[in-house]
């Protein structure tokens, strides 16, 4: 009986496979929606009335809520209050009701609605449909981000003391495969339907639901785990060293590490995220090829960070090297952003193009890879949600401000030339400030070089 109490479900290699599956699936549903109608951009502005600088801030809404009125530090502090099975149904269903929302927004019923000509009636640079998508998409954009911090404090506790960089990698590389599928279903479902904006996002909807069905698998077999745990008198002594109070955030804010791994974030996603949002534009026009053509192409960026992000996470489990990665990444970005600025506009071949869209997916393995595995090394366990979110909140408000930026410049300029240059400057503050996290790493001795697995 007792050998029965100590082999809890974790140990089983197929139960925490399977739990890290479902909970993948969710994040994957997710960023479909978030990039949905990223390949339609062409489309939006036709149908829809939309200009770019509207996109951009369409795209910026979707971390408004996170930044301004704080959403993310109070989705930390349910996180660690309520826990994970909460506090992951919570955020996908947060997904879907803003994902309704959105798709509402963008339909012809609502267009002829009179709550549209009242939104038309203020703030007119800003069309009516434009402002409610951009209200479901903050609602969503609460969910989606809450769910990111929520699926990394999962894998943290399924995977202690296991294979947890390679786990997370998994988990990167099948939410990112998202970003591929949705580059070319949803230019397929909208031609499907003459041309439609509406179908697709009501497609990747649809699949959110089945996200949150996905979650509350998951929240059982949690729940299961919860007991093994309980009985084999690990709960109690973890339930009171986890327990949390408000005070403790001091503690992250007051963390240099803590600061250094925030705003190397927030620069390296800022030239990630947003970029993938005008991407398949910026190829359209760089390259002179249709809009379908043109998503497809940029389809294959995460590709190789699907491939390698898991074997990086292994590599980084067994060997080490975190924030030597985190670096290597940076400089990565650097390049090829500052190839689609000057050398793809110069030799305009779809084949260069792909080689940069590739390499630049290596980066978008290194720092993923090295990143969030290094999060558990400088904070304690009992704020981990907490330090998640409030680095996802940082992250934010580069991710807000940035699609802003970018329309804007985009706008005056006409062109994508500074537009990739603000990209790759934040590359260049980012690979500083790594350099700065490896000096701090090697004083302090937070074991960033070295492997997550006990020998």
């Amino acid at each position: 009986m007792t050998q029965v109490i100590q082999k809890k479900l974790n140990d089983s290699v197929i139960a925490r496979w399977a739990a890290l599956i479902l909970v993948a699936l969710m994040m994957f549903f997710a960023y479909m929606f978030v990039d949905v109608m990223s390949p339609l951009k062409s489309l939006v502005e036709s149908n829809l009335g939309w200009n770019s600088t509207v996109f951009g801030t369409y795209a910026a809404s979707e971390y408004f809520l996170n930044v301004f009125c704080f959403f993310l530090i109070f989705a930390g502090i349910i996180l660690d209050k309520m826990g994970i099975r909460f506090t992951g149904i919570l955020s996908a269903s947060l997904m879907v009701l803003g994902a309704a929302v959105k798709f509402m927004a963008i339909t012809e019923w609502f267009a002829a609605t009179e709550l549209c000509q009242w939104l038309n009636s203020w703030w007119p640079e800003l069309p009516g449909n434009a402002k409610m998508a951009c209200l479901g998409f903050m609602i969503f954009g609460c969910g989606c981000e809450m769910a990111g911090t929520t699926v990394s404090k999962s894998i943290a506790k399924w995977f202690k003391g296991k294979e947890m960089a390679l786990a997370m990698g998994i988990e990167m590389a099948i939410a990112r495969l998202g970003v591929f599928a949705v580059m070319w279903i949803a230019p397929i479902v909208s031609n499907k339907f003459d041309a439609s904006v509406v179908a697709p996002v009501g497609f990747c909807t649809a699949l959110l639901l089945i996200g949150l069905i996905c979650y509350s698998v998951f929240a059982i077999m949690d729940s299961k785990f919860d007991k093994q745990l309980i009985a084999a008198g690990e709960m109690n002594e973890e339930a009171s060293e986890e327990e949390f109070r408000i005070s403790d955030l001091g503690k992250i804010f007051s963390s240099k590490m803590f600061w250094l791994v925030a705003l190397l974030c927030v620069l390296y996603y800022s030239a990630i995220f947003p970029f993938q949002r005008f991407a398949p534009n910026f190829l359209e026009t760089t390259l002179g090829i249709g809009a379908d053509e043109a998503s497809q192409l940029f389809s294959f960026f995460p590709i190789l960070a699907m491939v390698l992000t898991p074997f990086l996470g292994a590599f980084i489990d067994y060997k080490g090297k975190g924030a030597s990665m985190l670096m290597l990444g940076a400089i990565i970005m650097i390049c090829c952003h500052l190839s689609f600025a000057f050398l793809l506009p110069m030799f305009p071949s779809k084949t260069f193009a792909m080689l940069l869209i590739l390499v630049l997916g290596v980066s978008f393995s290194l720092v993923p890879a090295a990143l969030w595995p290094s999060v558990p090394k400088i904070i304690d366990a009992k704020i981990l949600g907490s330090a998640y979110c409030l680095i996802f909140w940082i992250q934010n408000i580069g991710l807000f401000l940035t699609p802003i930026m970018i329309g804007a410049t985009l706008n005056s300029t006409g062109g994508y030339t500074v537009p990739m240059i603000i990209f790759s400057s934040f590359g260049v503050l980012a690979f500083f400030i790594g350099v700065y996290l490896k000096i701090e790493d090697k004083r302090k001795g937070y074991g960033l070089e070295l492997p997550n697995v006990k020998k």
